[in-house]
């Protein structure tokens, strides 16, 4: 049954009264201020969680001359790991699937053809077991396992998906890293954040975070790490879906109201360009003093981004150097595995992006300015992430298809079906 007329026009009342009791202008003003004397050296509770790492601006780059630039690196290396989804049983198995691969521009079809596999299985019977040792398949070419998850009496589904993905990508990464010779992208951040931030989500969560499995698959990311600075190769992640809150969190507990729902919210409307109401935008470098969020019409030429920061709150606290590491022993100076950061908006898609690496490549200002040329040069050509990230994404990726074939096979060796929701009913379950 859909809406009539009416019904549109009421709830279209609803946002002009919304819209009519919110000031962008202020959200200007107050965005303009939180860059100028919070940003450079963004403290919460005295500690520095947020802190630029050279010069402190935005700039810009035209989109049409930066998409035809030479490339500061000829061969980059992508990464992602894809899964078939958490899967709940009828006989208590909590059940996910995560699949690895790396992809290279230029295309090397054999690097393609390796995957690693990883089955997560958590079961509410503590007398279970279900761990097995890494096998090889294919010809040698896919290395697969199955992990059996700790125990835990919530967050099952959250838990089996997480060590599936993460052990999948930083095994495939760790194996493959002689493969790269000039720099590796992976598809998300450049460390598990998901488990680092279960601490926050409950405490057993936290607890669990700290147990063997768990570590042993952050110290994959840690290793990882350690093998690219040894080899002096970059490594860094592209983050498609931002979503941290340690800025607006900072801001908030030192007093600032923030109207953003968190970080990616206001580096967008700090990257926004838009035109002066009066008329069109008046050039030049993008710097504090340009109209950058009159509600104009917005300007799309450039893409906008940041220099250099370097991150300590939130999600990456753990890598920070007065971390821990969730228990993991570091093996270079701390402060070497912290993470680093800039931001990209791309105007004609009206998307933010970020790229992380560890302060141990982007403390070097050359190797900064190469990997944001790189990746300025990729989403002006590609309107999206660059060309080896989405080329490891599609490797990775389990079409909806193939995942209900998966799950169809889990079922038989199971001997139990799915734990079938209303959702599944209402909407209808994936088919063959």
């Amino acid at each position: 049954m859909t809406l009539d007329p009416i019904h549109v026009e009421n709830i279209a009342q609803l946002a002009y009264g919304i819209g009519g009791d919110v000031d962008a202008t202020d959200h200007d003003d107050l965005a303009e201020r939180v860059w100028r004397e919070w940003l450079p050296e963004l403290r919460r509770d005295g500690r520095v969680v947020i802190e630029a790492l050279g010069d402190h601006e935005r700039r810009r780059a035209a989109i049409d001359d930066v998409a035809l630039t030479e490339r500061p690196f000829e061969t980059v290396h992508g990464l992602d790991s894809g899964t078939i989804n958490p899967t709940t049983f009828k006989n208590g198995l909590v059940v996910d699937v995560a699949h690895a691969a790396m992809a290279s521009s230029p295309t090397d079809l054999d690097l393609h053809r390796d995957r690693t596999i990883v089955a997560t299985v958590h079961a509410g019977d503590s007398t279970a077991g279900f761990d097995s040792e890494w096998t090889r398949r294919d010809e040698g070419h896919t290395r697969q396992r199955v992990l059996h998850v700790p125990r835990v009496n919530r967050y099952a589904e959250r838990v089996v998906h997480a060590l599936a993905l993460y052990l999948a990508e930083g095994t495939h990464a760790l194996d493959h890293a002689d493969a790269v010779d000039e720099l590796l992208v992976l598809d998300g951040p450049i460390y598990p954040k998901e488990l680092f931030t279960w601490a926050d989500r409950d405490p057993e969560l936290g607890v669990l975070a700290r147990e063997a499995k768990p570590r042993a698959v952050i110290e994959k990311y840690v290793r990882l790490v350690e093998r690219f600075v040894e080899r002096d190769v970059p490594l860094a992640g592209f983050v498609k879906n931002p979503a941290s809150g340690a800025a607006v969190r900072a801001l908030s507990r030192a007093g600032v109201e923030s109207p953003w729902p968190d970080d990616t919210a206001l580096f967008t409307r700090l990257l926004e360009r838009r035109e002066p109401d009066g008329g069109a935008d008046t050039g030049g470098t993008f710097t504090d003093d340009d109209p950058a969020a009159d509600r104009g019409a917005r300007l799309d030429d450039d893409l906008t981004f940041t220099t250099w920061f370097r991150s300590r709150g939130g999600a990456d606290a753990p890598m920070a150097a007065d971390g821990d590491a969730l228990g993991v022993e570091r093996e270079l100076d701390p402060e070497l595995y912290e993470p680093t950061f800039t931001v990209v908006y791309d105007p004609r898609t009206d998307v933010t992006y970020k790229l992380e690496a560890p302060y141990a490549f982007t403390c070097d200002a050359a190797t900064r300015e190469r990997l944001t040329r790189q990746v300025l040069a990729e989403v002006a050509a590609t309107r999206g992430p660059p060309e080896p990230v989405a080329k490891a994404d599609e490797l990775a990726r389990i079409s909806a298809t193939e995942k209900a074939a998966l799950r169809r096979k889990f079922e038989e060796r199971l001997g139990s079906d799915q734990q079938a929701t209303y959702d599944d009913l209402r909407w209808g379950k994936e088919t063959y």
